[in-house]
């Protein structure tokens, strides 16, 4: 598999907002909080108008989830536009389809090795419930994939690593990842650890790799719709909908070994998974150049 024919280093900014000279550091992180609430806001106010006008049904809630994740990531590029005088790079169109393709089975494969481990080592009882609506968990994949990677790689990655360096960037993206769901259902310090290492490093790493956001889509989507759908575990500790497996934490075990009722992902199977996944990538990236090459 290879990036280089879509890919590029981090486009960081180095224009208007982000110029060389005094306070570079300050000016990049004040941007961010800028861009990354605007960019939320371009979201989530759409999606509450359009939930509140539009009948409660699966193709309208997936609609309504596509046409807010094409508006905030539009409401981004004028920003880096306007902002930095540059055109966002990290959501090039020809690199968007090879990338989500690359990223959505990246996803699948990843959590299906997740659950096969659980199922192997006897942790977890998977049972075939069936055919189901994907409706809401589609929905689902689309804004925690496109929303969340908008935020948290294009903008508090990106921006902190300009401010501060690669380094600090994936420690500061990976820490507000992980507790950024700790407000979520059944969340424990432990659940938070585990989000903040397997994904955390993860999408962040596929994003340094290819200079690009689709493969951090697609993969963070994939993610969640595959836990959530076919297998029916909770996702981040929240009830994805109707799903075609069911997939239940065998009693007499530990937590940390099964997640709990957070879900898969906040279990040492979840942390090896997507750990080693974030190891991997995190080399061919060095090994690419990307940290010393940046635009």
């Amino acid at each position: 598999m290879s990036f280089e024919r879509w890919g590029a280093p981090v486009a960081l900014g180095d224009r208007r907002v982000l110029h060389p000279g005094m306070l570079r550091w300050l000016r990049a992180l004040g941007w961010m909080v800028l861009v990354g609430f605007l960019s939320v806001l371009s979201f989530g106010l759409p999606f509450s108008a359009l939930d509140h006008f539009l009948p409660d049904s699966g193709p309208i809630e997936v609609a309504s989830n596509a046409v807010c994740a094409v508006i905030a990531l539009g409401v981004y590029t004028g920003l880096v536009w306007f902002g930095e005088a540059r055109a966002p790079s990290e959501l090039a169109l020809k690199a968007a389809l090879p990338g989500l393709f690359w990223g959505l089975l990246i996803g699948v494969l990843m959590f299906a090795s997740v659950m096969g481990i659980m199922a192997a080592s006897g942790l977890y009882d998977i049972v075939w419930s069936g055919p189901a609506p994907a409706w809401k968990a589609i929905g689902g994949s689309i804004e925690s994939g496109v929303l969340e990677e908008l935020l948290l790689r294009a903008v508090i990655l990106r921006l902190v690593w300009r401010a501060f360096g690669p380094w600090v960037a994936f420690a500061a993206s990976a820490v507000l990842f992980g507790a950024g769901h700790l407000a979520n259902p059944n969340a424990t310090p432990f659940a938070a650890i585990c989000i903040a290492v397997e994904a955390g490093i993860m999408l962040g790493a596929f994003y340094a790799l290819t200079g690009r956001l689709w493969v951090s889509i697609g993969v963070h989507a994939a993610w969640n719709f595959t836990q959530g759908y076919l297998f029916g575990a909770a996702v981040s500790g929240t009830d994805f909908g109707p799903s075609i497996a069911h997939s239940t934490a065998q009693p007499g075990f530990a937590e940390y070994l099964t997640g709990g009722a957070f879900g898969p992902e906040a279990s040492l199977p979840g942390l090896f998974v997507g750990t080693l996944v974030g190891v991997v990538v995190l080399g061919m990236a060095w090994k690419a150049g990307r940290f010393s090459k940046v635009a």
